[in-house]
C-alpha cells in the first residue's frame, strides 16, 4: 500500500467519524478544492478558501456522514474514492441518500500533501470524467 493510499485513507477515516473540519495537517497551504456537480459547484484555492467552500458545502446538512466504499490508486498522485453519503437537511429535511447518496473524490497528493481534491456527488460524473467505468 502506498504511503499516499494510508494518508487518504486516514483523512476518509476522521470524515467516517463526522471529523471534516477537523485538522488540515494533510493539505498542502495552497490546496484545490473543487466541487464538481451538485447542487453548488464550485471551486475554491489556498486552505482558508477551501474550508470556507467544505464548509458551504456541508452547513445545509446535519448529522453528514461519509462511508468509504472503495479505494482506487488511479495513478502515483490519484487516488479515487467511492462514498456513500448520508445525512439530512437543516431546512428540508430531505435525506442525502434520497438524492445521490453514491459519491466519489479524488485526492490528488505529492509530496505527502493533498493539492486538489475534487468532490463528486454523484459517482457517475467522476468516472466519466476520469475515463473509467465501475
Amino acid at each position: 500500500m502506498s504511503e499516499n493510499l494510508d494518508l487518504v485513507r486516514s483523512i476518509v477515516a476522521a470524515w467516517e467519524h463526522g471529523d471534516f473540519l477537523g485538522t488540515a495537517e494533510w493539505a498542502h497551504p495552497d490546496i484545490e478544492f473543487v466541487v464538481a456537480d451538485g447542487p453548488e459547484p464550485g471551486s475554491w484555492s489556498g486552505l482558508a478558501r477551501a474550508e470556507k467552500g467544505g464548509w458551504a458545502v456541508l452547513s445545509p446538512f446535519e448529522h453528514a456522514r461519509i462511508e468509504a466504499e472503495q479505494y482506487r490508486e488511479l495513478d502515483h498522485d490519484r487516488i479515487l474514492v467511492f462514498v456513500h453519503s448520508s445525512g439530512r437537511g437543516r431546512t428540508s429535511g430531505l435525506d442525502i441518500e434520497d438524492m445521490h447518496a453514491k459519491a466519489a473524490d479524488v485526492f490528488h497528493v505529492r509530496h505527502g500533501k493533498v493539492t486538489r481534491l475534487v468532490a463528486y456527488w454523484d459517482r457517475d460524473h467522476a468516472l466519466a470524467d476520469l475515463g473509467l467505468e465501475e
